[in-house]
């Protein structure tokens, strides 16, 4: 199954996420379940992050964003987590 993140910065935490972003990256890429992954942009800042995970159950997503060193660091104010359907694309 497919499952969405959602994630959204802490305001004025775009310190917080560069500092980290070298071991999200390097996270991201070390985990087979990531198809898709990317921030949410406010101009040229990196607001939040929207990622696209095949994993067998959400409880496995949220193992999996729980982990995630953005998360570890306490960058997010809010991250929604679904299981979506891939149709098209």
């Amino acid at each position: 199954m497919r499952a969405v993140l959602i994630c959204i910065d802490k305001p004025g935490s775009l310190d917080l996420r560069l500092a980290n972003r070298a071991a999200h990256v390097d996270y991201l890429k070390a985990s087979a379940a990531v198809e898709l992954a990317g921030p949410f942009l406010e101009g040229e800042a990196m607001v939040g992050s929207m990622l696209v995970l095949n994993v067998e159950t959400l409880d496995e997503a949220r193992a999996w964003a729980a982990a995630d060193p953005y998360a570890k660091a306490g960058l997010f104010a809010s991250v929604d987590i679904r299981e979506w359907k891939k149709v098209i694309g």
